[in-house]
This record gives structure tokens, C-alpha cells and sequence, in this order.
């Protein structure tokens, strides 16, 4: 059973503002994480985020500015995920995201 991937609303219309190849970035982890789920340890710099249950992130591009997307696991049995931020390093309060 593949897992469900959600995005909200303004994460979607967050999203559209991105360069492109971050997009598309985001879209293939998307992919991975409908495929093989949340865990995904072969991305650049993934980790849980301590102290959240279930969240996890990655970066997506390293360099200046730096992209990451952090995602949080909604339900377990269900096998959904929720995208809750995708965007530059220096905005990103992973905290407030899980």
C-alpha cells in the first residue's frame, strides 16, 4: 500500500513561488515518500526533528540559499503524510512545522 501525501492549501501556493528546480525537486520527494514512505534516510541531510514525534526533513539544495522540506507523519495506519513546509534554511523553524 502506497502512503498518502498531503499538501495544503497555502503549502501548495507556497510552492508555486519556488524556482523551478526546487519544484521539481519537491515533486520527486513527494514520489519517494508515496513509494517507500516518510523514512528517508538516502536524501541529502534527512533527519527526524528531535523533540516532534513523527517529522522529519531534508534538504533539498545545498549551497546559498539553502532549500529544505519538512514533513510530519499524520496517521500511521492510514499511511498518510503531510508536506508542512518546503523553502530556504534560514526561514525554517522545524519546530513550528510539526
Amino acid at each position: 500500500m502506497v502512503w498518502t501525501v498531503v499538501l495544503t492549501k497555502s503549502m501548495t501556493k507556497h510552492i508555486r513561488k519556488l524556482p523551478e528546480d526546487i519544484r521539481l525537486r519537491i515533486h520527486f520527494l513527494v514520489q519517494d515518500i508515496r513509494q517507500l514512505g516518510p523514512v528517508r534516510i538516502t536524501r541529502l541531510n534527512y533527519g527526524k526533528i528531535r523533540g516532534a514525534e513523527d517529522c522529519h526533513h531534508c534538504h533539498l539544495k545545498k549551497g546559498s540559499p539553502t532549500y529544505v522540506a519538512v514533513w510530519k507523519v499524520i496517521d500511521k495506519k492510514n499511511k498518510i503524510v503531510e508536506v508542512t513546509y518546503a523553502g530556504t534554511h534560514e526561514k525554517a523553524d522545524y519546530k513550528r512545522f510539526c
